[in-house]
């Protein structure tokens, strides 16, 4: 399966000029989405810690479409600095259209193992950041007649994963703070979720050396498990996420607010 070449799921100019602003690019489903949405024609903003990451990125995003692209270095924990930063992005390619508020998840492990002073590093990086950036970016939308904000989070915001409370539990309040907003925002503004299943990404290997740690088992018999809850029999691929979320940037999906769409082969077991 090649998304980006003959199997490429939408028009190459279907977010021609359209500014997009894609958190946690560096690696896994944020580097996919930058990919898919360059390839849909707009200009990308790649924002992440890692600078020679986002260098090498923005290289690859000139081969895949016409538009502009820039590496902005930011730290999302830093709130102080996100403002600034996003000035920044905008003096060079002008307002932002397609904000993606996506960042690493915290470390696995069972929630009354943490303290209260673990959820502040991660809710500052996830909720935090995306409240400071949709405050930032919803006056250009607006005066733009056009915005999409798109949350990349998880499963765990309909089915609680067993050994990640942290995680659950952040990404609970991020789509419950979503949801909040689709009856604030602009009428030509929408904001939705994306929730990936077992995608095949460094973070879904970091979780699985920490099942092995705790229990014992083997790569592939963490691996069979996984796959023994998922329909499709497989991992996910990045960039059908990533193909999912530009969806919901596209001008044709203004009527879709406030949704939470499962990218996970079938795994959820709710309706």
């Amino acid at each position: 399966m090649d998304l980006l070449s003959n199997d490429f799921p939408y028009a190459s100019s279907a977010l021609k000029g359209k500014h997009a602003f894609v958190c946690g690019a560096s690696k896994g489903i944020g580097e996919a989405t930058a990919k898919m949405l360059a390839k849909a024609g707009a200009n990308v903003t790649v924002c992440a810690r890692n600078g020679a990451a986002l260098t090498e990125l923005c290289a690859t995003l000139s081969t895949l479409g016409d538009g502009r692209h820039q590496a902005l270095m930011l730290d999302l924990e830093d709130t102080e600095s996100i403002g600034p930063a996003f000035a920044s992005a905008t003096e060079a390619l002008g307002p932002v259209h397609v904000l993606i508020n996506n960042a690493g998840g915290p470390p696995g492990g069972p929630l009354l193992g943490n303290e209260v002073t673990d959820f502040e590093a991660p809710f500052k990086r996830h909720l935090h950041a995306a409240h400071t950036l949709v405050k930032a970016a919803i006056p250009g939308m607006e005066a733009e007649g056009f915005g999409r904000i798109v949350q990349i989070i998880s499963t765990s915001v309909k089915e609680p994963i067993p050994n990640i409370g942290l995680s659950n539990t952040l990404r609970g309040a991020m789509a419950s703070w979503a949801k909040s907003l689709s009856n604030e925002l602009p009428p030509c503004v929408t904001i939705n979720n994306v929730l990936p299943g077992f995608t095949d990404t460094e973070r879904l290997g970091n979780l699985s050396a920490s099942i092995q740690e705790r229990t014992g088992k083997s790569a592939d018999d963490v691996r069979s498990g996984w796959l023994n809850q998922v329909p499709i029999g497989r991992l996910i691929n990045p960039l059908e996420t990533a193909s999912a979320i530009t969806f919901l940037c596209l001008p044709a999906s203004g009527g879709i607010r406030g949704v939470s769409l499962a990218v996970d082969g079938g795994r959820l077991r709710s309706i």
